[in-house]
């Protein structure tokens, strides 16, 4: 245990001494070194930031716990998001860079008017806050404990501050939760400052090497889980062995086409999948933020492009291990969420250990503090600037958001212990989530791809889509009738409603003039003369990824001749 930690303290602290080394004399007083880096961001920054802000806990757990379930169909979320990152590159990064844009909301004052800018920032704060801050933070403080095992360490120490059983008059159950109440308080609390400060004090810049040296970490630590389990699974014979027993053992697993009743159907690849994964990586202020702080458009291209070359290895660290736990554990009982986190207690020694849960928290760190930065950028560029004080010079703009992001890290400290009494916590988030990403999107789009599409339509577009999906989530009878189209697939009749609904008010009610994109300047928008090939080059990839690993006979339906004693006895 003391090789853990010891190990987990010093890449930890080699981080945020390596971070300091290099930010320390960066521009932290105007908006434009606070915010957006300086515009100095080159693709190996934007690579590492854009992947580690990516991974998390939720994710590393969340995936391969449903891999642990489904199989390698769920690899989707991983590979589908390579043909997103694409499309940034291609389209949406140089329409953002043209404008000189700092947020998304910004981009739409541009593109339709200030109240569409206003309702946009408002929808995502809403969001970051209210949702995203705090599950990142509960969800780390859980990862957090089960790996480093902090329970078993933190009873004696709460005892030794005289809370004991007997003390504060419990039963061994009440001060079971007792301790594990306040062990989860005071991780959020740990997690949550440290990723302020991060945040607050350095802005993007500092936040971009952090994810880029914690993501170095949580790759090699990633495939380290992969190569140690292969090698356990394999006894004897080695990492060979236990991938020869993988396939042998799991060739019906061994899948990317998902069957009806997995957690990713393959019809919902061309549906709501493909839209969240668009959204997530072309559209979401607390992923593409580091994108905007590029120092050219040719750099911002190869970071994005080179983000979905690493994309690919994703299934190696997010989902073979969850496949490999499954060989394991599938007699033991365990549930697909504990695989993960009792995989790697089992297979790493100890310093190394330490090491990944270092990593772990330089995951769950990047996390937060992407989204806080980008609320703190909402909130002062977006409200403050714009609405409340426009005539705030830059040093005030800057310190509005580090006292906004206080009030907001504060907040999300105290509500994400409070997310222990909620049931299905991730699905109540990709609810939510879907609520948020489908309007913006719509928007976002359709003001790209037009340019007589009046501002009146993407403000009706976007309380449209946020009411008609929240109709269809919460309002009886309507959420039977969703589930029973699959949610995903939900989410795509809405988006294409969405984008017909504000099309036909553009036809009625154009704009007087059509809209004109002017180049600002802001850097130079010479596109990176390998962006066609290396795009064409990653979408190739993933068709082929897709196509040495598809069995469609999953989906073909099942009739009582073919059914098998096995399968009824599993249904």
């Amino acid at each position: 245990m003391f090789l853990t930690i010891a190990s987990f303290l010093f890449f930890t602290g080699l981080v945020a001494f390596l971070t300091w080394r290099i930010t320390h004399q960066d521009d932290h007083d105007s908006t434009g070194g606070y915010f957006l880096a300086g515009r100095s961001l080159t693709f190996p920054l934007i690579a590492g930031s854009l992947l580690l802000t990516n991974l998390s806990t939720e994710q590393l757990v969340g995936l391969n716990g449903d891999a642990f379930k489904d199989g390698l169909c769920v690899m989707v979320w991983e590979v589908v998001s390579v043909i997103s990152l694409v499309m940034m590159a291609w389209f949406f990064l140089p329409r953002f860079l043209k404008s000189g844009v700092a947020t998304v909301p910004e981009y739409l004052e541009i593109r339709f008017d200030r109240q569409t800018q206003v309702i946009t920032n408002i929808i995502f704060l809403l969001a970051y806050v209210g949702i995203l801050l705090p599950i990142i933070l509960y969800t780390g403080a859980q990862g957090m404990s089960g790996i480093l095992d902090l329970s078993s360490m933190f009873g004696p120490f709460i005892e030794s501050l005289g809370w004991t059983q007997a003390s504060l008059d419990m039963n061994p159950e009440e001060y079971l939760v007792f301790q594990k109440t306040v062990l989860l308080w005071a991780i959020v609390w740990m997690v949550g400052i440290i990723g302020s400060i991060y945040a607050l004090f350095g802005g993007l810049r500092t936040v971009a090497v952090s994810d880029t040296l914690n993501g170095i970490g949580l790759l090699v630590g990633g495939m380290m889980i992969t190569v140690f389990a292969l090698s356990q699974l394999g006894g004897d014979g080695g990492i060979t062995a236990g991938a020869d027993r993988l396939f042998a053992e799991q060739r019906a697993r061994m899948n990317s086409v998902g069957g009806p009743k997995s957690s990713v159907p393959f019809s919902t690849v061309f549906s709501g999948i493909f839209l969240l994964t668009l959204f997530y990586w072309t559209t979401n202020q607390q992923i593409i933020q580091r994108t905007f702080g590029a120092s050219s458009l040719a750099e911002g291209q190869k970071g994005v492009l080179l983000t979905g070359a690493l994309k690919l290895l994703g299934p190696f660290y997010l989902v073979l291990p969850g496949m490999i736990a499954y060989t394991i554990y599938k007699n033991e009982g365990i549930e697909s969420v504990t695989a993960y986190g009792r995989l790697v207690s089992d297979v790493l020694p100890a310093p190394l250990t330490g090491f990944f849960a270092a990593a772990m928290i330089g995951a769950i760190l990047s996390s937060f503090n992407s989204a806080l930065n980008s609320s703190c950028t909402l909130f002062s560029l977006g409200l403050y600037k714009s609405v409340l004080n426009p005539n705030a010079a830059e040093q005030q703009v800057v310190r509005s958001g580090k006292i906004f992001g206080w009030i907001v890290a504060i907040t999300a400290m105290c509500l994400a212990p409070l997310l222990a009494k909620t049931e299905s916590i991730f699905g109540y988030l990709q609810k939510m989530n879907g609520m948020y990403f489908i309007p913006i999107f719509s928007v976002v789009l359709v003001g790209m791809l037009s340019r007589r599409v009046p501002a009146f339509a993407a403000k009706v577009g976007l309380v449209t889509g946020f009411v008609l999906i929240a109709v269809g989530y919460f309002v009886p009878p309507f959420p039977l009738i969703v589930e029973s189209m699959h949610t995903f697939h939900f989410l795509g009749i809405v988006f294409c409603w969405l984008v017909i609904l504000m099309l036909v008010i553009g036809e009625l009610y154009p704009r007087e003039t059509e809209f004109v994109q002017e180049d600002v300047k802001a850097v130079d928008m010479t596109p990176w003369k390998h962006t066609r090939t290396a795009g064409l080059v990653l979408i190739v990839a993933v068709i082929a990824i897709y196509a040495v690993f598809a069995d469609f006979s999953v989906l073909e339906p099942v009739t009582p001749e073919t059914t098998t004693i096995t399968e009824l006895v599993e249904e």
